[in-house]
């Protein structure tokens, strides 16, 4: 005789799905926090640097890289949420998201990577007490 509980089975799946939702839904929002909170950061920087009158290709190149770096961190949440959603229901979609997000963030991470090595090697060229 067949009975009408559902099965254990059944019952821990949907739990599951039910907190890899969760889950995606907090690193979304903690991706848009780290943008938003990047954006914050990066405005004040730009508006110490232009109060100060620090102007031209390497002041812009702080403000860059300094959102750079958030948006890095950024995509990271996001693939974070987007590896949860494909490992709970990989769909078609899903894995295309996923592999964008993966690309992005790479080729990203590799730019300011380089940036940030010119950056320092350039600083380390200047004399002492040259901005």
């Amino acid at each position: 005789m067949p009975s009408s509980e559902p099965s254990l089975l059944f019952v821990f799946d949907q739990g599951l799905a039910a907190l890899a939702m969760a889950l995606r839904s907090v690193l979304e929002a903690f991706s848009l926090a780290t943008v938003v909170l990047g954006l914050l950061i990066t405005l004040r920087q730009a508006w110490q640097g232009w109060r100060a009158r620090r102007r031209g290709p390497s002041a812009f190149q702080a403000v860059r890289l300094t959102f750079g770096s958030w948006l890095a961190m950024a995509l990271e949440f996001q693939l974070g949420a987007d590896i949860v959603a494909t490992s709970t229901s990989p769909t078609g979609a899903h894995l295309v998201q996923l592999g964008v997000v993966a690309v992005i963030r790479t080729l990203l991470n590799v730019f300011l990577a380089r940036d940030l090595e010119a950056e320092a090697s350039h600083r380390s060229l200047r004399p002492e007490g040259l901005p």
